[in-house]
């Protein structure tokens, strides 16, 4: 079975973000999903570049894409370039979060 855009994103679902218990998806994180063929390079950021849990989520979220059927190598890089702001959010969970 070929790996996919939607099961990588549907497996970084499962990532939370500790201080807004949401996920990185739901929250904007995940920038941007390469997948070519069993490889899969992912770029995330986080709400704050002095997060002190950045390596932890960083772990999580390769851990979650390496339980990806079909998924041999998951690359997780952290980036903050563009700079995460709530904007990334979707409009709906931004009014419940007051944002």
């Amino acid at each position: 079975m070929a790996v996919t855009e939607k099961a990588v994103m549907d497996a970084l679902k499962t990532v939370k973000d500790p201080e807004l218990n949401l996920n990185l998806v739901v929250l904007g994180l995940v920038y941007d999903v390469d997948v070519q063929d069993t490889h899969v390079h992912t770029r995330i950021s986080l709400t704050s570049p002095m997060c002190p849990v950045a390596e932890q989520i960083v772990h999580m979220a390769e851990a979650a894409v390496l339980g990806v059927e079909g998924v041999e190598t998951a690359k997780v890089q952290l980036t903050f370039d563009p700079p995460w702001t709530p904007e990334r959010i979707s409009p709906l969970i931004r009014s419940s979060l007051g944002l």
